[in-house]
């Protein structure tokens, strides 16, 4: 058996991943690992040849992302003889896996012929204890993936660490209700996916996406052959949660690959509704005033309209920076009023102690803290509550009555508050480990690129 990991700028990740497969229940002498690396810059290949001197690696001249990582190993293994290998075992780089992971996987083909591709069911890593997805199905109509058993949780797995889990009995089986040991989907993910050699071979390499979508694709294509397409509830995996990631220029080939998927294997009118509500999105993450990302749904858009696909050279002008720097912000003596919502939680961010040690050495600082009427905690000391109201229409028009009252507003990555980005001169959006700031958006400018808006909605409807 082959397994094939593509990595790039994850060192710290692949090694846990190639610590965890040391620990795997299946026969280590039957097992050939290729990790395929993507031009990495942060030593990650030398860390692998520091560490383990039974892998093989290939080395990419650059980033080819996922599609050109897992091509290259799919391609490689497409050239052995055909006796070499009966299956491929594809691996994202940042996962840990149950050290039963891959022998359940290759249980459930050998005891299933007609099962060409097995899954493993995804935890989430940052909250192990809960399911990311069991498999998945395919919303042809609206492009969207439909996860099973989607946030279940094992409550028996709360306060267990990660180690002890990789050993622990991990039948899902047996602790969800009306839970099969394995089933039938239409997608997992490349996260882990089993499949047998001779089957990808005649399925074929990856379409040229980058990332995202091409795993689904590849599924897809498989299943067109007449193959099934299982996920198992007793091989687990760990991987980082979705709702731990920030919308960044992956949202490019999130809308571009989509709309290729659909117009492979839907029909046109999918396509022209997923249009319109990549145009919505694009309106939504102008109106937040995120202006890069809201561009990058019309560029999705207009690259699928002209054939393009791959990688594409993505310059933002706006970059994070790490938390622990948002002091220069809260220091700058320019920045005088700050308003802050609930729904960033200063203690995941490790903010909290820098905005008292702000408030500390600037008594002219004034934070102001956002209250919703469902919830009237503060996270915050010495800060001026301002009270929202229950209704949305009321909580709005307060909004609109603070504007211009700030000289930063503070957002939340995963949870924007759409009104609260027009109120002050500067937006500072945060997640759990960086910060981004921005201008707040200007009405003008959405004005001047409605014409374009309209014309494009337009014609997706035609």
């Amino acid at each position: 058996m082959l397994i094939i990991i593509v990595t790039w700028n994850k060192k710290d990740y692949v090694l846990d991943l190639l610590n965890s497969l040391s620990s795997i229940t299946f026969p280590r002498d039957q097992l050939d690992i290729l990790v395929i690396d993507n031009a990495s810059n942060d030593g990650t290949v030398e860390a692998l040849k520091a560490q383990f001197d039974d892998i093989q690696i290939i080395r990419n001249t650059e980033n080819l992302g996922g599609t050109g990582g897992f091509n290259t190993g799919l391609t490689w293994a497409y050239d052995q003889a055909e006796s070499r290998y009966d299956y491929l075992w594809l691996l994202d780089n940042d996962v840990v896996v149950h050290q039963n992971a891959l022998s359940e996987l290759v249980a459930v083909l050998d005891a299933n012929p007609d099962i060409a591709v097995a899954g493993s069911t995804m935890m989430q890593l940052d909250y192990p204890w809960r399911i990311n997805e069991m498999g998945a199905f395919v919303d042809l109509q609206n492009g969207n993936l439909l996860f099973n058993r989607h946030y279940e949780e094992i409550p028996s797995w709360r306060g267990k660490q990660i180690d002890d889990l990789l050993v622990d009995n991990a039948d899902l089986s047996q602790v969800l209700m009306h839970c099969q040991p394995q089933m039938d989907v239409e997608y997992v993910a490349a996260a882990s996916l089993l499949i047998r050699a001779p089957v990808a071979k005649q399925t074929g390499l990856w379409m040229d996406f980058f990332i995202h979508f091409d795993d689904v694709e590849w599924c897809l294509r498989t299943a067109k052959t007449g193959h099934r397409i299982a996920v198992s509830a007793k091989s687990l995996i760990w991987h980082l949660s979705a709702a731990a990631k920030v919308p960044n220029w992956i949202l490019y080939y999130d809308n571009r690959n989509v709309l290729y998927l659909l117009d492979k294997y839907s029909d046109k009118l999918a396509v022209k509704n997923t249009i319109r509500r990549t145009l919505k999105k694009y309106l939504y993450y102008q109106l937040i005033g995120k202006t890069d990302l809201a561009e990058l749904h019309v560029q999705a858009i207009t690259d699928f309209e002209q054939g393009t696909m791959g990688k594409k050279n993505i310059q933002l002008p706006y970059k994070f920076e790490k938390i622990a720097t948002i002091s220069r912000i809260l220091n700058d003596p320019a920045i005088k009023k700050i308003v802050v919502p609930w729904t960033i939680n200063m203690q995941a961010s490790n903010i909290e102690h820098i905005f008292v040690s702000a408030m500390k050495n600037r008594p002219e600082l004034e934070v102001f803290y956002i209250v919703p009427p469902h919830n009237p905690q503060r996270q915050l000391t010495n800060t001026i509550p301002i009270l929202m109201p229950r209704s949305v229409l009321s909580r709005y028009l307060k909004y609109f009555r603070l504007r211009n009252k700030f000289d930063i507003a503070l957002q939340s990555d995963y949870q924007t508050i759409l009104p609260l980005s027009w109120i002050a001169r500067e937006n500072l959006f945060t997640n759990d480990e960086y910060f981004c700031l921005r201008p707040a958006p200007q009405l003008s400018r959405i004005i001047r690129q409605l014409p374009s808006f309209v014309k494009k909605w337009y014609q997706a409807g035609k």
